[in-house]
């Protein structure tokens, strides 16, 4: 069950708008083609708008469409209905570019332009690129939906993906992201066999499963929520095994908490570690960086070199390839660091993404030059 919206664009002369007998006619011929598809269409209040003129009708079935015009030369038709579990659409997509192509031509109009109906409701499908774009997947079902202390936690059905995890209305990783975990951690590319690892975050048990295949000598994983955790383990233990189930062995612990808190304990025991892994927030979108994400990650960043090995290196991601401006604005940041670091990147084809995805490797420049 979802409430569908059908959306239709078109482009013409802004002349044509702001003269009202050709906006009439406008008008008029638009009813006559959208009533072929919704019968007992009628036009139920009209009016002058700031920026141009509105119109809105209803048809049976509470179907109600408005008509705007904007005066710089656009016009917008939106469809909206309920339609239940086993209910017919009101409009097919190839009805609704029928329509449009039918529009185009009798109304004279120079572009048209119709999507496939967006279906809204609790079965959340579109989500964001990392440049806030829109992307439909073809979800089916909600598989769980709570909110813990700190988020809202969902993971959803994919046709094509499997379950996916989402965190905040975002999508983080799906079952069919192993090129994700595997990128993260360079898989081929790093050596793990007898290190000691500290993982901040990671709270679906990707990485910590991933990473336990690669023979460590110990992992541990500082994750704040547990809710995330236990809805993993449920509904996502293709991914992670039983290691949330477990969440302690010989070479391996999951510690419930905030990883500062810890990582401020390590850094004052003197606890090192061959490898840490920053698997929390992407890198945000924003004109400067700043702002208490920004603080967050720069904290993250000092306090991970701190308990780091002088040959260790710290690996996390960062955000898509669209967003050149955010990266550019980390790579500053590491630039800042004390003493010295030099970084390398990767990308990978992330499928629940839908989109190219950027990893950093980050170690200490002295370890670098000396070509460890």
């Amino acid at each position: 069950m979802s409430a569908n919206s059908v959306l239709l664009d078109f482009s013409l002369e802004p002349s044509r708008i702001g003269d009202e007998v050709s906006r009439k006619d406008i008008v008029k011929l638009c009813k006559e083609h959208l009533e072929k598809y919704l019968p007992g269409l009628k036009i139920s209040y009209d009016m002058l708008t700031e920026d141009g003129y509105l119109c809105i009708l209803n048809a049976p079935g509470a179907v109600i469409t408005t008509i705007r015009f904007f005066n710089q030369g656009l016009i917008t038709i939106n469809i909206e209905y309920y339609r239940a579990e086993r209910d017919e659409a009101k409009l097919s997509f190839e009805q609704t570019r029928e329509l449009e192509n039918s529009l185009v031509q009798n109304l004279k109009l120079n572009h048209g332009q119709s999507l496939p109906t967006l279906q809204r409701g609790p079965v959340t499908r579109y989500f964001p690129t990392a440049d806030e774009r829109v992307i439909e997947y073809d979800i089916d079902k909600v598989l769980y939906d709570k909110r813990s202390e700190f988020q809202k936690i969902q993971i959803v059905h994919s046709k094509s993906l499997g379950n996916m995890l989402v965190l905040d209305e975002l999508q983080n990783i799906a079952e069919a992201d192993l090129i994700y975990t595997e990128t993260l951690m360079r898989r081929g590319i790093e050596n793990y066999k007898d290190k000691e690892i500290c993982i901040l975050g990671g709270g679906d048990g990707a990485l910590l499963y991933e990473l336990l295949k690669e023979e460590p000598k110990f992992v541990v994983m500082l994750e704040i929520d547990e809710l995330v955790m236990q809805a993993c383990n449920k509904y996502m233990n293709s991914i992670c095994g039983d290691v949330l189930e477990r969440r302690k062995s010989d070479n391996y612990e999951i510690v419930v908490g905030d990883c500062m808190v810890y990582l401020n304990k390590y850094i004052k025991d003197g606890r090192k570690f061959d490898y840490v892994f920053g698997d929390l927030t992407d890198i945000p979108i924003s004109d400067t960086p700043t702002g208490e994400i920004w603080d967050f990650i720069r904290t993250i960043l000092e306090s991970s070199f701190k308990v780091l090995k002088p040959t260790g290196k710290f690996m996390t991601h960062g955000n898509g390839v669209s967003c050149p401006e955010s990266l550019e604005m980390y790579e500053e940041q590491l630039g800042k660091l004390t003493p010295k670091v030099a970084f390398t990147k990767c990308t990978a084809f992330v499928p629940s993404f839908m989109e190219e995805w950027v990893f950093y490797q980050v170690q200490d420049e002295t370890a670098v030059a000396a070509n460890v």
